[in-house]
């Protein structure tokens, strides 16, 4: 009987300690506030668009915005940075065709981390570092005809946004060496020079390639050239941004400033030869300069018109010479991946002028309409 009574006595010393010690540990739980978890999904978010003012130009305004949960087969993506191109200023300017649109999220390039992914996803998980395609339906192959409706920050919402909702097929995985801000530049000027020199231009080692101006495309066209053991050759009308050109592997620079018959300069640069590949962003200022300067079984991308349009193509010229003219207008996800494989394998790292505060957007644009940059302008998120 006493036993009984102390077996029973320790038994409720035992219930009472436990009780102390869960209601100490509850006690801690609740004063202890949770971290807030990196990748918590907020409910709306900070977005810029491009909003038109009556017949004239947009103006970038910053908004406050839903997210949008993904799809089945969507993918969420936080958005740590992003580039601008050309075609974004012509754009806000009201110089590039978008259609009637009123309102538009600007620029097609943007890189981030994936955060939420549909029930049905099987290409990408959370914690993925991935790049949005230019053209969301241009996946490999010929464009198809509605491709040109789903290029990012013109015909469809881009990616100036904290988040950004697409299918699966529309992203590529970007390469492991490269940051956030270095990612965000190449899925327009990198896929474009890619494109032209070597999807279509097919590309060779000693190639002379031709390379006008100092922009984002050139600057990519004459990395990617270098490391295929190419030969580079690049006009600016700045002795100092040729100096850094040389400096990343051009062999030969011109400054057709000073020197305006460039084209001549060219064929001398290349002991007469020519060049085997040109990648043409002037447009009618420069088109006739840039077919004068090629060789036998060269090949001219035609990629921008920064001194406009037009122009007359001299056929006979190309004929006599076997000289190929080619219109390039980004690429595929194909060409993407194919790219990003190169820039793996060469570690190849873009050249970031300029990097700008989310808050500072139009300062970016400011700075991209200058024309003083060399090389990408980055906003970081």
């Amino acid at each position: 009987m006493q036993s009984l009574k102390i077996r029973r006595s320790v038994q409720f010393y035992v219930l009472l300690l436990t009780v102390a010690v869960t209601t100490a540990m509850g006690s801690s739980v609740v004063s202890a506030q949770p971290s807030k978890s990196p990748n918590q999904i907020p409910a709306t978010q900070q977005q810029y668009r491009l909003i038109k003012q009556g017949e004239g130009p947009f103006k970038l305004t910053m908004v406050d915005a839903p997210v949008q949960q993904p799809g089945e087969h969507e993918v969420l993506v936080k958005v740590h940075a992003v580039s601008l191109n050309r075609r974004d200023v012509m754009i806000a300017k009201g110089f590039y065709p978008v259609g009637p649109k009123t309102s538009l999220v600007p620029l097609s390039d943007g890189a981030g981390e994936v955060v939420g992914v549909g029930s049905q996803v099987s290409r990408f998980k959370s914690g993925d570092r991935v790049a949005a395609i230019f053209f969301q339906k241009w996946l490999a192959g010929r464009p198809d005809a509605d491709v040109g409706a789903s290029a990012m920050g013109g015909s469809i919402d881009g990616m100036l946004s904290q988040y950004v909702t697409l299918h699966e097929d529309g992203l590529v995985s970007i390469p492991a060496h490269l940051s956030y801000e270095e990612a965000a530049t190449l899925h327009c000027a990198a896929v474009t020079a890619w494109n032209a020199l070597v999807s279509r231009g097919r590309m060779q080692a000693n190639d002379n390639v031709l390379l006008l101006g100092t922009g984002g495309v050139s600057i990519f066209g004459l990395q990617f050239a270098a490391a295929a053991g190419a030969k580079p050759i690049i006009t600016s009308s700045s002795d100092a941004k040729l100096a850094r050109a040389k400096s990343l592997g051009a062999v030969a620079t011109v400054n057709y400033r000073t020197t305006p018959e460039w084209d001549k300069a060219v064929r001398e640069a290349t002991g007469g030869v020519g060049a085997h590949q040109a990648l043409e962003v002037g447009g009618q200022g420069t088109l006739a300069k840039s077919i004068a300067s090629m060789g036998g079984g060269g090949h001219v991308a035609i990629i921008g018109g920064l001194a406009g349009f037009g122009g007359d193509i001299p056929a006979v010229s190309l004929m006599g010479r076997s000289v190929s003219v080619t219109g390039i207008f980004v690429g595929s996800r194909a060409d993407f991946e194919a790219m990003n494989t190169f820039i793996s394998e060469h570690k190849l790292q873009p050249v970031v002028d300029k990097v700008f505060d989310f808050k500072d957007a139009q300062a970016a644009y400011d700075y991209m309409d200058s024309g003083s940059h060399f090389g990408k302008l980055v906003i970081r998120l």
